[in-house]
């Protein structure tokens, strides 16, 4: 593969989970999704983690209940269990890692992949890695777990590589309040050296900001309007919209789906 540089991420919308639309038939990371994304010409956003018998497969969630009416992890259920979930009440299933990239190939924007915080971080990390070795496209990989940006500074040193983060409240008690005020406030970026960092739409710390005049990019996460759009942004992710597939400030085209 060859190094990919920050003028492969900036000016780009990236089409959150692929471009869904969960109320009309489209799941969230399903390969319509991504193959709608595709057709536009967006850069696509999706999210990667393990079944119990280590498959990658597409799914956001730690757990099933919300998409698939399920109660359980993604972790908890072998590859050919998970095939037999339906996301949101369609035919649609979930992906393989493989399968997505398959659909996101035929003329797609950049990839982002987002790795999820588990128990077989490393597992994960390495099997990404070498799935997105053979993909055509370009890509990079984020995570808001600072031990997976920095897995892949050591093991896999030219992948681009951010680091998602969030104001510290919003984190729930997923973590301690002191580690949550220091992963958002991306004090763990001497460890990992992020590329880029992905930061939840709103105030941005003045650490993320001079970082950012740094030459660390900075994408805004997630954006449904051109007010939510506007800021110190290098790219957008966004859902429920229907911009053009580059990013420019107030370029923002209204929304071609209905959110409620």
């Amino acid at each position: 593969m060859r190094k990919f540089s920050p003028s492969d991420f900036r000016g780009w919308y990236y089409a959150h989970r692929g471009l869904y639309d969960n109320h009309r038939g489209i799941p969230e990371n399903s390969l319509p999704a991504f193959r709608a994304a595709a057709e536009k010409g967006y850069g696509a956003e999706l999210d990667v983690q393990l079944s119990a018998d280590g498959h990658v497969v597409v799914f956001h969630d730690d757990t099933l209940d919300r998409i698939c009416g399920v109660s359980g992890c993604v972790s908890d259920f072998h590859l050919a269990d998970l095939r037999k979930m339906r996301l949101l009440g369609t035919n649609e299933t979930i992906p393989l890692f493989t399968d997505a990239l398959k659909v996101l190939q035929q003329g797609s924007g950049p990839l982002i992949v987002e790795l999820k915080s588990g128990r077989r971080n490393k597992e994960l990390c390495e099997k990404t890695r070498d799935i997105l070795l053979e993909y055509p496209g370009v890509f990079c990989i984020e995570s808001f777990d600072p031990r997976i940006v920095r897995w892949f500074r050591k093991a896999a040193p030219d992948f681009f590589r951010g680091q998602l983060s969030q104001p510290a409240a919003d984190y729930g008690g997923l973590v301690t309040a002191p580690v949550a005020c220091l992963m958002a406030g991306c004090r763990f970026s001497f460890l990992n050296k992020p590329d880029f960092i992905a930061y939840k739409i709103g105030p941005r710390p003045e650490r993320v900001l001079r970082m950012r005049r740094k030459g660390v990019l900075l994408i805004a996460w997630t954006s449904r309007t051109p007010e939510q759009d506007a800021g110190e942004n290098d790219a957008v992710i966004f859902e429920y919209a229907a911009p053009p597939p580059t990013y420019a400030k107030n370029e923002f085209a209204s929304s071609a789906f209905d959110p409620a």
